[in-house]
């Protein structure tokens, strides 16, 4: 395997990553308006994930590092072509995190009340933009001789991708939801639990749709074995859910994610973004890759820093594993 490929893998792992921890936390902060009643419930579900939000947005950080320096070409084309969606995604990024520290930072009405709908929209815009921009690069743009993305906005608003758009939308929604249940105790574990049912429902259907598609479009073998895998892990998920094992349905919900977005990145390849108007101008691990030197030096970056990356955020998960609940809100956080 050339390292252009591993780069490829390690991408997409770090893709995979990113949705299956900040697709909860979008799911949060969307159930901020589904799901709480109220400002303690509010700022419970806003709790269970204080300590770990940006440290998920990490792994974003990283996904399009290497993606800058592993494939310059893709990075070029990706973000000038897909400006104004990702501009809006860091944007909500940027507001998400800002609203999160200021919330409670005065007592008035207003001001929590502007906070808390900012958490949702914040939370809601991006995880419906992502899956229409992994939609767009799976079902290829126009890119020309010079792999330069020559459409419009509008061209990446086709119902294939705004599928996609719906799918991260609902699992994200539901994986939140499931991980509420995990992350509570009393009366907003058991509404999240039977929210978590309707949503999965809804994201069953949707995603189905969708990885069929994905398929049929430009699906593989292996590619194949990824959607039945996530077809099947979502089905437990929902299963586990209503049978009130939280930990499994978390952990089946999770592989959901990390099987459709596999699946993705397997019809990809060797393709990183396939044109639409000529087969040959598509870009691929081949011709969008970095030098073979730069790729050696990234690769023993990688090595050395991944696995202290992934042990301190398992740690911070353990420290704060505990269910929280309304009791454990001080009144000057309402």
């Amino acid at each position: 395997m050339h390292l252009h490929d591993v780069w490829f893998v390690l991408i997409a792992v770090l893709w995979t990553g990113y949705f299956f921890l900040e697709g909860f936390d979008f799911g949060i902060g969307i159930l901020t308006k589904m799901l709480a009643r109220d400002r303690p419930e509010r700022r419970v579900l806003i709790n269970t994930i204080g300590p770990v939000w940006d440290g998920n947005e990490v792994w974003l950080l990283t996904a399009g590092g290497a993606t800058f320096a592993a494939f310059p070409d893709w990075y070029a084309t990706l973000f000038s072509g897909f400006y104004l969606p990702l501009l809006v995604i860091l944007v909500c990024l940027i507001l998400r995190g800002v609203a999160f520290e200021y919330r409670a930072k005065r007592p008035e009405e207003n001001w929590q009340r502007n906070w808390e709908h900012t958490i949702f929209w914040t939370s809601l815009i991006p995880a419906f933009l992502w899956g229409v921009a992994f939609g767009n690069i799976v079902r290829g743009v126009k890119i020309d001789q010079h792999f330069e993305y020559v459409g419009t906005v509008w061209d990446l608003l086709n119902p294939y991708a705004l599928l996609g758009g719906l799918v991260t939308l609902t699992l994200f929604t539901f994986h939140g939801a499931v991980f509420t249940a995990l992350k509570t105790v009393g009366d907003i574990r058991v509404r999240a639990r039977k929210l978590a049912l309707r949503v999965g429902l809804v994201a069953a259907v949707v995603a189905l749709a969708f990885l069929l598609w994905t398929q049929d479009h430009s699906g593989n073998g292996r590619s194949l074995v990824a959607l039945i895998v996530a077809v099947a892990a979502l089905v437990a998920a929902l299963v586990a859910n209503q049978a009130g094992r939280e930990g499994w349905s978390f952990a089946l919900s999770g592989l959901t994610i990390v099987a459709a977005v596999a699946m993705l990145f397997l019809s990809l390849f060797p393709n990183v973004m396939p044109s639409t108007l000529n087969g040959d101008w598509s870009l691929t691990v081949t011709n969008a890759s970095s030098s073979p030197y730069t790729l050696k030096i990234m690769t023993w970056c990688a090595a050395i820093a991944t696995p202290l990356v992934m042990l301190y955020q398992g740690w911070t998960y353990w420290v704060f594993r505990k269910r929280i609940g309304t009791q454990h809100i001080a009144d000057i956080a309402h």
